[in-house]
């Protein structure tokens, strides 16, 4: 994608365009999150099957979203790992039908597994959403290069079942800058044309590391990528909100979530990965609306 020449710059990116598809970042996307699992932290369990699934898709796409990103492991703390072939069994069959069913549209696989991605690329799958970035299996990068797809490569620390033991950093913007720099600098060797970078809100941080990043997200842009913002429904909001009862409940967290995303916007991010896309749309209208005649 080439580094940023000015601040001016940040709405200028490339088209990108994938097997007859695109997807345009020169103004903020919506990608919606679909979670073929079980356990995970707000949705798990409620997509049981692909029928269901397929009709919340639809629901998702005439709600705005410009891409659907498919999950069959829950990366919440303290989760599991899924196997490969368990993995692939929830998310081949939804995405083999969903990508016919709907041709317009961009779909992302959110998988660690260079096996899971292969099939889903096969099927069609134009972006891999690898939320080690390169930890866990380095060669997807090169697996992403042979099919000309976008690479998200987001910042996590330590895994699911560790991630949120006492995390700690000396300079938390500094080290993720560097991390993803690097990360990205190893995926371009390998071929990877389009990447997108993601700070990671939750994996590995406390609730003042993710204050920080959000409060210094612009900082994320000199490192002139695409930038990925996910913070639908997650526990800083529930702590942020907390009251003598507790941590707000998942889904009492919309209006926290709309909140952290439109800053999110003023940062300068390009791509929402959200649970609630018809609000999340509303709120980006609101938001290119108010930009047009800055």
């Amino acid at each position: 994608m080439g580094n940023l020449n000015s601040e001016s710059d940040h709405y200028s990116y490339k088209r990108f365009v994938l097997t007859g598809k695109a997807l345009s970042v020169s103004t903020p996307v919506i990608m919606g999150v679909l979670n073929v699992t079980p356990d995970s932290f707000s949705d798990g369990g409620e997509l049981h099957d692909t029928h269901s699934a397929l009709r919340r898709i639809e629901q998702m796409v005439k709600e705005g979203a410009g891409i659907i990103d498919v999950g069959g492991e829950s990366t919440r703390p303290g989760a599991d790992p899924v196997p490969e072939e368990e993995e692939i069994s929830r998310v081949i069959p939804v995405l083999e039908k969903a990508i016919h069913e709907f041709p317009r549209i961009m779909f992302s696989v959110d998988t660690t597994k260079i096996g899971v991605a292969q099939r889903a690329l096969e099927c069609g799958v134009q972006m891999v959403n690898d939320v080690s970035g390169l930890q866990r299996e380095p060669d997807l990068a090169g697996l992403c290069a042979e099919h000309d797809a976008i690479l998200v490569l987001m910042h996590s620390k330590g895994s699911p079942q560790t991630m949120q033991l006492q995390p700690e950093y000396d300079d938390v913007i500094g080290e993720i800058t560097r991390f993803l720099q690097l990360q990205a600098a190893a995926a371009s060797t390998s071929g990877v044309k389009q990447i997108v970078v993601d700070p990671g809100i939750g994996f590995g941080k406390t609730l003042q590391h993710n204050l920080e990043i959000i409060a210094r997200l612009g900082s994320f842009r000199d490192l002139g990528y695409p930038l990925l913002i996910g913070a639908s429904r997650k526990s800083m909001i529930g702590r942020i909100l907390a009251d003598q009862q507790g941590e707000r409940p998942v889904n009492k967290r919309l209006a926290g979530t709309l909140s952290l995303h439109y800053h999110a916007l003023m940062q300068g991010a390009d791509i929402l990965r959200v649970h609630d896309v018809r609000e999340a749309r509303d709120s980006l209208e609101v938001f290119k609306a108010i930009s047009s005649v800055l």
